[in-house]
């Protein structure tokens, strides 16, 4: 290695760890409370549905089925079908940016 590398590596390997604890003593006081707010939801929302809860998906989603077959849809007022439209909106949006992640590519797969 050149003399300029080598005085940069040996600079970063002595001044990382001290910039390094300055960067968590300044972020862990920002970071803790959404932190703390995240989990105290994630325990609560992102959990499986138990056992005990199965019969009653089956039947929000039976309800669901039968107020298709009677047209219960046209009873909807403006704001709820707007609400269900801005809804399907955004999870038509977070379906596309994942897939645009997942590609790595915004246009078709590098192939």
């Amino acid at each position: 290695m050149s003399k300029g590398l080598d005085k940069i590596v040996q600079y970063f390997s002595k001044q990382g760890p001290i910039y390094a604890q300055k960067f968590y003593a300044w972020a862990e006081p920002q970071v803790r409370p959404a932190l703390e707010v995240f989990w105290k939801y994630a325990r609560v929302e992102l959990i499986p549905p138990s056992p005990s809860e199965i019969p009653e998906i089956r039947t929000k989603i039976q309800n669901l089925i039968k107020g298709v077959r009677e047209s219960k849809w046209r009873e909807t007022t403006v704001r709820e079908a707007w609400l269900n439209t801005l809804v399907t909106a955004e999870v038509a949006c977070w379906f596309f940016m994942g897939e645009i992640i997942g590609k790595r590519h915004i246009v078709g797969y590098k192939v």
